[in-house]
């Protein structure tokens, strides 16, 4: 069982880094074309609002709620029962979507006073900050027919995973990023305003990642016509269970929109700052986290479905473990190398050295979350894998006041950097909370072999961050470098740095197998 995890682990992490990479690719060029200002606020609002319904709609809470029903659909019924499943549950969330989308699309403005709170005021006032309230309502008229289209690429991608078929919705991704790549290449020098060229690069993205799965569901005989199915039994429990997960799974979401609320009220880039190192923080947490998340949420369910409690524990084991072999690095890597990551990928065009300080500050704070962040999407699928909506939602909701109070405590002090450090001490205790739920109902608690993995690698990222920090020089001296010298110099680091890792663990006695030999829960 667990070589079949690592397997489809590693073929989603694969997938997902191609995904991350053109990510990333495109954040620089958007770096290079809106800098961190004012364009860059309103552009990173507008596109933000609708990612994060998407979480709420499509990939989060409905992904959480629906695959396992449809687990336990395909494990008693078959084939034929999934499909009219999938074709009533697409034709409900779908109607209801299309409600949303119309909405927001007609009362974009009153969405962006909600959101946007401090740019409304300064509109309010006639202040200049009030500009970014009238763009950035326009623009979320061309970004969030983005949430229709991830929707369906969300529940298709969910049917395709359940039927162990990981690649292609790991892979749908890439094409929102190709489509925003070329839309800030060549569609905006040809408009006034760029920001408005890259939101049209967001929906069509959304399109073609629409359209690239409709083949492959029609190869598995599970593209079917949606219909209305609101009083079917199953599509009843998906809406029971979604309805809470709403709030559950959302919440690192939430929090981050919560963010950029009060970054609004703030210095102008605030905003941008914190985008940016929201998104090369989302560079582990993807291609880690969310990958070992999909891979585990539909065995999950089925070892529910089949009352394997062993198998359901060795599973969530072994992804804490997976989780931790790579988020503990990435995690202490990151902080350490943030300067000269950020103006390597970004300092260019309109970034400037100021803007790689700020940023760097902010992806430190949300580093010290990122483990945890890492876990939350581990362990709130053992919850949902079971069906128990309450206790995660419980737990949620506990974080995200936390997170209120936390950021209401640390922005008068430390401006933006508070909110990112807010996000991830928040993040921590929703780990925290949801593990000792899972203990304290006899489900699941770390083996005495993931106790000493944990020590273990803690031990070697620290010693492989001390490297990193004796061999990175001071920014100026970064600075000074040309974008040859800084990526080959990146690079050696992060092979020395990889290298050291996996040596140290290695001699304290860990071994690839440990993630690939059949063990029981109890090992």
């Amino acid at each position: 069982m667990s070589g079949k995890l690592l397997k489809s682990g590693m073929i989603v992490s694969f997938m997902t880094l191609i995904s991350r990479i053109l990510g990333l690719v495109r954040d620089v060029i958007v770096a290079n074309v809106l800098g961190a200002g004012a364009a860059a606020d309103v552009f990173f609002m507008a596109n933000r609002i609708p990612n994060f319904l998407r979480r709420l709609f499509a990939e989060g809470a409905f992904s959480q709620a629906f695959v396992p029903v449809l687990a336990e659909v395909k494990e008693k019924h078959g084939d034929d029962a999934v499909r009219l499943l999938v074709a009533r549950a697409s034709g409900t969330l779908g109607l209801i979507v299309t409600g949303v989308t119309l909405l927001a699309m007609i009362g974009s403005p009153v969405l962006m006073m909600l959101f946007g709170a401090g740019w409304f005021t300064a509109y309010l006032n006639g202040e200049p900050e009030g500009d970014k309230y009238l763009q950035a309502a326009f623009l979320l008229k061309i970004t969030f027919p983005y949430l229709w289209f991830i929707t369906f690429v969300a529940l298709s991608g969910a049917v395709l995973n359940t039927y162990n078929r990981f690649a292609v919705a790991a892979f749908t991704p890439v094409f929102l990023n190709i489509a925003m790549i070329g839309s800030a290449i060549w569609l905006a020098p040809e408009m006034q305003n760029p920001a408005e060229a890259i939101a049209w690069g967001v929906f069509l993205g959304g399109l073609i990642q629409f359209l690239f799965q409709l083949p492959f569901l029609a190869k598995a005989g599970l593209l079917v016509w949606p219909r209305w199915g609101w009083s079917d039994p199953y599509v009843t429990r998906i809406r029971t269970l979604m309805i809470p997960a709403l709030f559950g799974v959302s919440v690192s979401q939430i929090n981050l929109l919560l963010d950029a609320i009060i970054a609004s009220f703030l210095v102008t880039g605030a905003v941008s700052w914190l985008y940016y190192s929201d998104r090369l923080l989302e560079f582990p947490l993807g291609l880690f986290g969310i990958a070992i998340a999909t891979v585990i949420l539909p065995g999950l369910s089925r070892h529910y479905a089949a009352a394997s409690e062993a198998a359901f524990r060795y599973m969530l084991d072994w992804a804490v473990r997976f989780i931790c072999l790579f988020g503990i690095p990435s995690m202490l890597g990151l902080m350490v190398l943030a300067e000269p990551i950020i103006t390597s990928v970004f300092m260019r065009g309109e970034f400037s050295a100021d803007d790689v300080v700020k940023t760097s500050h902010s992806l430190i704070a949300y580093c010290s979350g990122l483990v945890t962040l890492m876990l939350i999407k581990v362990l709130a699928p053992a919850f949902y894998a079971r069906q128990d909506i309450k206790t995660p939602v419980r737990i949620a909701i506990i974080a995200m006041v936390a997170n209120m109070v936390f950021n209401l405590l640390l922005a008068p002090f430390l401006s933006y950097v508070g909110l990112a450090l807010a996000t991830a001490m928040s993040g921590t205790l929703n780990a925290v909370l949801l593990y000792r739920g899972l203990k304290q109902r006899g489900i699941y608690q770390f083996s005495g072999k993931t106790w000493g993995f944990i020590a273990k690698a803690a031990v070697s990222g620290l010693l492989m961050a001390a490297l990193l920090f004796w061999l990175t020089p001071p920014l100026q001296s970064w600075i000074a470098l040309g974008l040859a010298q800084q990526v080959l110099h990146l690079l050696s680091y992060f092979a020395l740095a990889v290298l050291l890792y996996f040596v140290m663990l290695a001699v304290l006695g860990v071994r690839l197998a440990d993630f690939k030999r059949q063990t029981t829960a109890e090992s």
